[in-house]
């Protein structure tokens, strides 16, 4: 049988060992929370990021499209004078000779 100090020391025991507890799991709650806010911060600051290098490309993206967009109207526009004026030298060409079968007629 146990005897009166014996019990005290085992209760003292058990509730030394629940304030223990007690002092983990507050600690550890407040780890918890702690990573928990970091890693919203974190999250947070990661999409603010992924959102700026997003808006970067597409400014980037825009600008090297409006400069080929302009580069193609200007290389068309070039190559619609010279069809022009090759189709303008056919022309007279082709007025010439239509003239001169006329009158060798």
């Amino acid at each position: 049988m146990l005897s009166a100090d014996s019990i005290k020391q085992i209760l003292a025991a058990e509730y030394e060992a629940n304030q223990v507890k007690l002092i983990v799991l507050g600690r550890s709650t407040e780890s918890v929370e702690r990573v928990k806010q970091e890693s919203e911060k974190t999250v947070a600051a990661s999409l603010s990021k992924a959102e700026t290098e997003i808006d970067h490309l597409k400014k980037t993206t825009d600008q090297k499209a409006m400069t080929y967009a302009a580069d193609l109207a200007s290389t068309t526009a070039n190559r619609l004078a010279t069809m022009s004026a090759r189709a303008e030298k056919r022309l007279d060409t082709v007025a010439q000779r239509i003239f001169e079968r006329i009158i060798n007629i």
